[in-house]
């Protein structure tokens, strides 16, 4: 048996195809919810971090520390495994989505705090000096500007979040890297885990030039 017929045996990926879709489309399904939650609480969590008083501050500096030095692989082996023995039991999918979210919202709120910082004083002096409320000043003159600056790194980190739902097949996720272990074991062949390293990058590759893309266009904007 040669190279070709071991690792792109066509007829094995033609009949593991239906199952990689299955699991790719269970992927797509949790990386998306994953990526909205974590943009949602992250901007919350930079919020509170840099303009609450000093004890949610301090809880929200402890928790960006505590989720961004923690891997994901031991977060969502205690939640999948640990709650129950505390009354919680999540699916697979609560599960996996609960610890990318998780994290993603560590790291989409040091994101945006540093977009937040980036803003220049001048522009919290105007509002301040027009009357604006606070959530008035965010909402229409602070945050647009602090999103043109994050838009590069939070697409990059939209990117890892995807690539990390690959360790949600632990718990029996069915996602595509699950799906593909599983149609290499019944094919005794290891093409269906080659097609969804393909997929993979089909999936992943528009999302990385994007991000390059993004970081040229802002960098001219700024010069």
């Amino acid at each position: 048996m040669d190279i070709l017929d071991t690792f792109f045996n066509w007829t094995v990926f033609r009949d593991s195809f239906p199952l990689l879709l299955l699991g790719l489309t269970t992927t797509i399904s949790l990386g998306v919810t994953s990526i909205l939650i974590g943009l949602v609480s992250g901007l919350f969590v930079a919020l509170v971090r840099m303009y609450a008083p000093t004890p949610f501050a301090a809880l929200a500096v402890a928790y960006i520390d505590l989720f961004r030095a923690i891997p994901i692989l031991v977060l969502l082996v205690l939640i999948y495994y640990a709650l129950p023995f505390v009354g919680l039991r999540l699916s697979p999918f609560a599960a996996a989505t609960s610890a990318l979210s998780l994290v993603s919202c560590a790291y989409s709120a040091e994101i945006f705090r540093a977009g937040i910082q980036a803003v220049p004083s001048g522009q919290f002096e105007a509002s301040k000096a027009l009357g604006l409320r606070y959530w008035s000043m965010m909402t229409f003159v602070i945050l647009p500007q602090a999103f043109r600056v994050v838009i590069p790194p939070i697409t990059n980190n939209c990117i890892n979040v995807m690539k990390d739902t690959a360790l949600a097949s632990v718990v029996a996720m069915p996602d595509l890297l699950k799906q593909a272990t599983q149609a290499q074991a019944l094919a005794a062949n290891p093409t269906p885990l080659v097609g969804a390293a393909l997929i993979y990058l089909l999936l992943l590759l528009p999302m990385v030039r994007i991000v390059g893309t993004l970081e040229r266009r802002f960098a001219i904007g700024k010069r």
